[in-house]
Order: C-alpha cells, then sequence, then structure tokens
C-alpha cells in the first residue's frame, strides 16, 4: 500500500492514541464512551503505524511531503 500520511500526521495519530490510552487507565473517561474511544485509537494507531489511512485515500486526500526533483 502507497503511504498517504505524512509524518506529522502519524505522530499527531500515535499521541491522541496514548492519551486516550491514559485517560483511559485513569479512569477519566469509561463506559461505552470509553469503549468508543479506545476503538478509535486503535484506529489511529493502526494507521498511524502503517502511514495509510482507508478514509485518505476515499477522499483523495494525502498529507505526505511532495518529492522535488
Amino acid at each position: 500500500m502507497k503511504t498517504n500520511m505524512g509524518m506529522a500526521d502519524r505522530i499527531i495519530r500515535i499521541a491522541i492514541t496514548i492519551a486516550i490510552v491514559i485517560l483511559y487507565l485513569n479512569g477519566v473517561i469509561s463506559g461505552i464512551a470509553g469503549i468508543v474511544l479506545l476503538a478509535l485509537a486503535m484506529v489511529f494507531l493502526l494507521t498511524g503505524l502503517i502511514g495509510t489511512c482507508p478514509l485518505y485515500r476515499l477522499l483523495h486526500i494525502s498529507t505526505c511531503q511532495r518529492k522535488t526533483v
């Protein structure tokens, strides 16, 4: 798969994942909202690690820097 996420986008997604997990483990978020946010965090982590976002591909968006020749 071709990457469509820039490094800043990937770092932000992983940072959001870490923040959600910390909030969940500290009991700040719980219940259904906690479960939904954890699911979202797992999607963010997966897309951040592989560098490809299916929604970006569907909407023809790319945050990668263009390579100049």
